[in-house]
Formats: structure tokens, sequence, C-alpha cells
């Protein structure tokens, strides 16, 4: 099968996928359905490679990306708005910020567990990991069998590094990075005081203005 066949049926299997496909079930797809036997993997590669970059020139308005450990076709950003007025408001909800916390901690911390989770948080966190495990975002990976009660523990799923357009774990900021943010930091209060020698009031079209002494 030549490296042109092996592109051709690598991109009807990724476009009838409904979620991302990984190489490997995509040379599993295609030696099932030949008769050339056993495939060279140099080729799939290079088709696999040669089909992403196709892709990603400005004649289409998608692209091939591989995330969630698998290859899927996108919609480019660019075109987000129009596709966000077709599907109205159903790609367009949010997660709360107690979801997106919880989320963060576990996808930094992982494997972890509901009481660490809170200990970080500082608050009760049933709601929100109910929330992520009904959304898939987040899955059950097993049990604390070292601490009392061997409590069970979470992780991100599959579905996590889709909705974050990421290929694994690893390609999440690391901790370093984001410390090394610019940290807004907020007005001290005694900065925010009026001086002592003049005073606050409204006047009478209702506007506050500051008096001199």
């Amino acid at each position: 099968m030549t490296i042109e066949q092996i592109m051709l049926q690598s991109e009807a299997i990724i476009f009838g996928s409904e979620k991302p496909i990984s190489a490997i079930d995509i040379i599993k797809l295609i030696q099932e359905s030949s008769t050339d036997g056993e495939l060279d993997q140099e080729k799939i590669s290079s088709a696999l490679n040669a089909i992403v970059e196709k892709y990603a020139s400005d004649f289409y308005p998608f692209e091939i990306k591989q995330i969630g450990g698998g290859y899927q076709f996108l919609s480019k950003k660019e075109f987000y708005p129009t596709l966000a007025k077709l599907n109205g408001e159903k790609y367009t909800k949010k997660l709360s910020t107690a979801s997106l916390e919880t989320l963060a901690i576990i996808a930094y911390k992982q494997p972890i567990t509901k009481s660490e989770i809170e200990y970080v948080r500082g608050v009760n966190s049933d709601y929100s990991v109910q929330k992520l495990l009904e959304k898939e975002l987040i899955v059950i990976s097993g049990r604390m069998e070292d601490m009392v009660g061997k409590p069970l523990t979470y992780s991100t799923s599959k579905s996590f590094m889709d909705y974050l357009g990421i290929n694994s774990i690893d390609d999440l900021p690391k901790l370093s990075e984001l410390q090394a943010v610019d940290i807004v930091i907020p007005t001290d209060s005694s900065m925010a005081t009026p001086d002592a020698e003049n005073k606050l009031m409204i006047n009478e079209s209702g506007e506050l203005q500051e008096v001199i002494r």
C-alpha cells in the first residue's frame, strides 16, 4: 500500500471517528481492511504527518490535531464565532469557578482523593467533583490503599484533554511557568483611605465629590 493510499484511509478513519483515534487503532483498522499484509510503520508515520501538514494550510477551515492521545478533525479557531452562532449555547457553557479550581487541582496532583482536594481548596468539594464526573472530565482511577478507609482517587480523563485541546498531561503548563506570571496585587487598604484633611460628600446632582478643607 502506497503512502497516498494510507493517507486516504487514515483521513477517512479520522473523519468517521466520533472521538480522537490513536495511531495504533488507525493502523489496526487499515490492516484489517487491507489484503497487503502488515503495513510499514515508517509509511504510516509519514502518512499521518503528511495529512496533519496538509490540513494545516490556510486553504482548509478545519485541521487534524493530536489531542486526547489521538487524531481528530477540528475546526480552526478563527471560525469559532461563526460556528458558535450555528450551535447556539450548546458549546458555550463554561465551568464554574469552583469546578475549575477542583479540575486544576486534580490535573496537577492526580491521582488525588477528595479529602486532599478539599484540604487544598479549604471547602467541601462534593458538588464540584460530582459535576466533573458527570461531564466526564475526570474519572475514578482507583483507591488510596495506604490511607484509612482506602478512599477513591480521581484523575483527569481523555475528555479533559479534548476539552483543553492537548495530547497528554505533559502538555499542561508547568507550575513553575504559572508562578512566573505577573500577579495583580490588590490596593493596600491604607492607600485607599481618603486624606484625613479632606472629606467626601454628595452634591445636588447626586455625584460624589471631595471637599478640601
